[in-house]
């Protein structure tokens, strides 16, 4: 139980951190669009590269600079794509978002499914810091615990899962909240700052 709950407690302060994958699923459950869709690409993907790093991944990443290197350059592209978005939403207004006030449904949103599960993967598998965290880190602290390191890795999956299922669904209470477009534009800004924050985090090291 106590290895259990080191995981637990490991998983939850890696995630836990608004970056631009948080901020992307807050968006779309505030949205109510493809919230489950979202919380399962980011939760099943946790999963898989935390048994990775357990079953001994996190060695050969190490190994092989160069692949986090590629996932760096194309991750801080899809990033800073995203938050271009963000912010002409922010600066034209969305008026499309304000169809997921509080009891209305999201126009075309089976159209939608497709782009939103596009942009899921991205921000979880383009971003370098993932491997790092989930494979690398999480793999050697699971492996200081022997025979008990599974045990560990399933505290972090449970961690990963709790949180992406609380911010997903519990962001439409915020909904009443952001009913108005002017709230609307304020968290378009926001994303807009976090994903060009983390861009520029994705860049800096390369000079």
């Amino acid at each position: 139980m106590l290895t259990f709950l080191s995981g637990l407690g490991l998983g939850l302060s890696l995630i836990v951190a608004i970056g631009a994958q948080n901020a992307f699923v807050l968006r779309q459950g505030v949205r109510r669009e493809h919230v489950g869709v979202v919380v399962a690409v980011c939760a099943a993907s946790d999963v898989v590269l935390y048994a990775a790093g357990t079953g001994g991944l996190g060695a050969l990443v190490q190994r092989a600079p160069g692949v986090v290197e590629v996932a760096r350059w194309a991750g801080a592209a899809v990033v800073l794509g995203y938050g271009a978005l963000a912010a002409r939403r922010a600066w034209r207004g969305d008026e499309g978002a304000l169809a997921a006030a509080p009891g209305a449904a999201v126009p075309d949103a089976g159209r939608r499914l497709r782009p939103v599960l596009l942009t899921a993967l991205a921000l979880t598998w383009l971003n370098p810091h993932v491997y790092l965290d989930t494979v690398v880190l999480q793999g050697s602290l699971a492996a200081s615990h022997g025979d008990l390191r599974w045990w560990f890795t399933l505290g972090a999956v449970v961690s990963s899962v709790l949180w992406f299922v609380a911010l997903g669904y519990g962001a439409r209470l915020l909904g009443p909240v952001l009913a108005r477009p002017g709230a609307w534009r304020v968290v378009d800004g926001v994303v807009a700052v976090i994903m060009l924050v983390v861009a520029a985090g994705l860049l800096l090291p390369a000079r």
